[in-house]
């Protein structure tokens, strides 16, 4: 079973930073895409930041230019490093993970597997 384990939130001050981390463990030979989205109260689960294994990045526009995702593919783990935080950052944050196959004989599982979040609170 795949489970991925976030860590790194936590209160911290308007321009202030925060680096989350997202570790998947399991039978994991490779993983497609992982990344980082985020819900706030009353409002739905938004796209933060995702990355592909080659490297390729996607950001939110809402976050361009103040966070980067970055990842260890041999570590099964990716980052985000939170710049310039304001109020409106204030959610939980969910680690996602898809495309994950458990050999390299073994078609990639299709279902997207979610941790159980880190609340990153932006408050003075």
């Amino acid at each position: 079973q795949v489970r991925l384990v976030e860590s790194g939130g936590g209160l911290v001050q308007p321009g202030g930073s925060l680096r989350l981390s997202c570790a998947a463990s399991g039978i994991i030979f490779s993983i497609d895409n992982m990344g980082w989205y985020r819900q706030a109260p009353g409002r739905q689960r938004q796209l933060v930041a995702t990355m592909t294994r080659g490297g390729t990045t996607n950001y939110a526009d809402s976050v361009k230019g103040r966070f980067t995702i970055s990842g260890d593919n041999a570590k099964k783990t990716v980052y985000l490093q939170m710049n310039s935080l304001a109020p409106e950052d204030t959610a939980v944050y969910y680690c996602n993970a898809n495309g994950i196959r458990k050999t390299a004989f073994t078609p990639r599982d299709t279902r997207d597997y979610w941790g159980q979040g880190t609340q990153v609170t932006v408050s003075s």
